[in-house]
């Protein structure tokens, strides 16, 4: 089948998002059925389109092996909705492909920008995580290309050590070739979405115990930097897929894009300040309709939103914790987050569920998860980010390697106790920053 036709305005710039190092000194872009290209000397990384936060995507002193290259659709079955494709395709080429034809991703990060391996690799998850659990769990084979020309065709039940070191692998077992997923059936690309205010983090998890089991899809926007009794407000939003309505009707999103780079950082105490305080009281239906993109992609309506941290870049953080450590865990994060003073606009809430992932080194686990960005300011937001690690583990948290940029090597062993095995996986010629980072490897 034919690749889809390319997006413009997605080339991946061989940056992470956060924009804190360049990813490698040199990229190879092989095409289909080419293989993972090794070179004499130095180690690779397979690269998607660079929308992982820190260094799980960054080889310095390597080679990054990007997969823009390889993004045809190779076979598709109708009747059942399973999807073999190439690891390069974007996860908004197979919406812009199959949303039409009556089908959705069976679970979708906050960006429609990331491709199928990165998806893979991370085992990212979504709004329905409760119900859906992690990409994952919805891979149903993985063709693996390692370094010394060997490919292997893993699944739930064939190679079955590498298909659990695979998913949320980090891109260290090899070259994901291509994949297999099963895509989830849908009547109409619109989403029934419900709204509520709420004060205090107290009553997000009163909320969050009340409706998250009515919706196959939850989150919350909460104001950072509010504080006392206001601790943790914010807007929980639930969602699920409207019944009625026309899949394959044109929905034109209008966009935003920063062409150019500030010289400082638009992020700061005064601008988040007044962000916060206007979107917890902006007017909103409770129940209302809307199209899916919106919902689950708000921050893809403004391209190159990255780049109003300036030049210096940004850290994101995200953690979970237990359920039964969540409340005091978190609110003790956001009490840490108002001593500091410096924010985050992007602070998203939500619970996830109990369903395992069948990746080694996946990062959800049942408990409410916490993910914020911060504008690069030196020792001073390592500072804050050590604190926040420390209330994360002191409570029997992890915190998400995709999103990470300066975890310890203690913290990332503890919450990944199965790094070992992935370590005894790993492809010799593959390296990534991160992993030297943690691991010493």
């Amino acid at each position: 089948m034919a690749s889809p036709p390319p997006d413009l305005t997605e080339v991946p710039s061989y940056r992470p998002w956060g924009r804190l190092v360049p990813a490698a000194r040199r990229v190879l872009e092989p095409g289909p059925g080419e293989g993972l290209p090794v070179p004499e000397e130095g180690s690779v990384l397979p690269f998607g389109n660079g929308r992982s936060y820190g260094d799980v995507c960054t080889n310095k002193d390597g080679t990054l092996v990007g997969s823009r290259r390889r993004r045809r659709v190779l076979d598709f079955q109708a009747e059942t909705g399973v999807l073999r494709a190439e690891a390069g395709i974007l996860l908004s080429e197979i919406l812009d492909a199959f949303v039409p034809r009556g089908w959705f991703l069976p679970v979708t990060p906050g960006t429609k920008y990331v491709t199928l391996g990165g998806a893979i690799a991370n085992d990212v998850h979504g709004k329905n995580h409760h119900v859906a659990g992690t990409f994952g769990r919805h891979v149903r084979r993985i063709r693996l290309v390692r370094s010394d020309g060997s490919v292997l065709d893993c699944s739930p039940t064939s190679e079955t050590a590498w298909f659990a070191a695979t998913i949320g692998g980090l891109g260290l077992t090899g070259l994901i070739d291509d994949a297999e997923i099963q895509l989830q059936p849908i009547s109409s690309r619109d989403m029934e979405v419900e709204s509520i205010r709420f004060g205090n983090l107290d009553e997000f998890f009163q909320l969050s115990s009340e409706l998250d089991p009515r919706y196959d899809y939850t989150v919350s926007w909460i104001d950072c930097l509010a504080s006392g009794s206001r601790l943790g407000r914010g807007w929980w939003y639930g969602g699920k897929h409207a019944v009625e309505g026309d899949p394959a009707e044109p929905v034109r999103r209008r966009s935003l894009s920063f062409f150019l780079e500030p010289p400082v950082s638009l992020v700061n105490k005064l601008s988040l300040r007044a962000f916060n305080a206007l979107y917890f009281r902006r007017p909103l239906r409770r129940h209302d309709t809307v199209d899916y993109d919106p919902f689950f992609y708000p921050l893809d309506a403004v391209r190159n939103w990255n780049r109003l941290y300036g030049p210096k870049g940004f850290y994101q953080f995200q953690c979970v914790v237990p359920p039964g450590e969540g409340p005091e865990a978190i609110a003790e994060i956001l009490r840490q987050i108002g001593a500091h003073g410096r924010g985050s606009f992007l602070a998203v809430l939500k619970q996830f569920g109990d369903l395992s992932s069948p990746g080694l080194l996946s990062f959800p686990r049942s408990g409410p998860t916490l993910a914020l960005d911060f504008p690069n300011q030196g020792m001073r937001t390592l500072e804050l980010l050590r604190r926040l690690e420390d209330v994360t583990m002191e409570a029997g948290g992890a915190l998400y390697p995709a999103k990470d940029a300066c975890m310890r090597p203690g913290t990332f062993r503890r919450s990944f106790p199965a790094w070992e095995e992935l370590e005894a996986l790993r492809d010799p010629a593959v390296r990534s920053d991160f992993w030297r980072r943690v691991t010493g490897r």
